[in-house]
């Protein structure tokens, strides 16, 4: 096979990965969904490239309100490289215990929030920390990891902890031990990663679910939808109306904070 056939040959088992997991996702989906329905935040955190999976959950096309993406710029900000907010930089303060905390301090999370935290290995000290202090706060947490690369890694919590440690619910990308996939001949190390491929099948399996229940519990949520679908004047009302809510959902986070 090319290296091109090779990739979507593992992608596809990418999927079949994910659809092994779908009681997992329909946990996932009640968890969430409950959340929603109760006027609440579904807390969504990842460091590094992570979060891509934070801004796929909410807001783009066919998302809604619900979620709070956690998007740290000092741990994501990845684009120049070097230099001022370069990449070495973001890769130590992944690795700064009591970061996360801080970044928490800024909400006054609620009985009845849960959240979502992505780290493909697990093994962060950012991500994990976050999801111990979600769990210490009482709130309830999905992680998305790659389970292979993870089982392989050594976590860089001060006590050995990973992410899954700390969550109530772990789902698998499915992506290998370093996560790239595509073994090139003459090259040492493989190329073109798996673990935003079966991320990005996990959210949005879990975006169908909570929206099918949304439905059913006779709140229908404000979906971002192109004008080129619904024309450009009903997209903007969508578009306002979702930005809305959001704004009504995450008032409350800030109002009790310091009292």
């Amino acid at each position: 096979m090319t290296p091109s056939e090779t990739y979507l040959t593992k992608s596809e088992s990418l999927i079949s990965r994910v659809r092994e997991q779908l009681p997992l996702i329909n946990q996932t989906a009640d968890l969430f969904s409950k959340t929603i329905l109760a006027g609440q935040m579904v807390h969504v955190f990842g460091s590094g490239h992570s979060r891509i999976l934070v801004e796929e959950m909410w807001p783009r096309y066919g998302s809604f309100p619900g979620f709070n993406p956690i998007v740290e710029l000092s741990l994501t900000f990845h684009n120049l490289v070097v230099g001022a907010n370069g990449q070495r930089q973001a890769m130590f303060l992944e690795n700064v215990s009591g970061l996360a905390a801080r970044i928490l301090r800024n909400f006054d999370l609620k009985d009845g929030d849960s959240a979502l935290v992505v780290s493909s290995g697990g093994c962060n000290v950012v991500p994990v920390e976050m999801a111990e202090e979600f769990q210490r706060r009482g709130v309830k947490v999905v992680a998305i990891i790659s389970q292979v690369h993870s089982d392989a890694s050594t976590s860089r919590h001060p006590d050995g902890k990973k992410l899954q440690d700390f969550a109530d619910i772990v789902l698998d990308t499915g992506a290998p031990i370093g996560d790239a996939m595509v073994k090139i001949e003459g090259l040492e190390t493989a190329v073109a990663p798996g673990s935003t491929v079966g991320g990005c099948l996990l959210v949005n399996a879990i975006k169908a679910e909570v929206a099918d229940r949304l439905v059913k519990a006779g709140q229908p949520p404000k979906v971002l939808t192109a004008g080129v679908l619904v024309g450009a004047e009903k997209a903007t009302e969508i578009f306002e109306a979702a930005y809305d809510e959001h704004a009504r959902r995450i008032a409350p986070y800030y109002a009790g904070l310091g009292a």
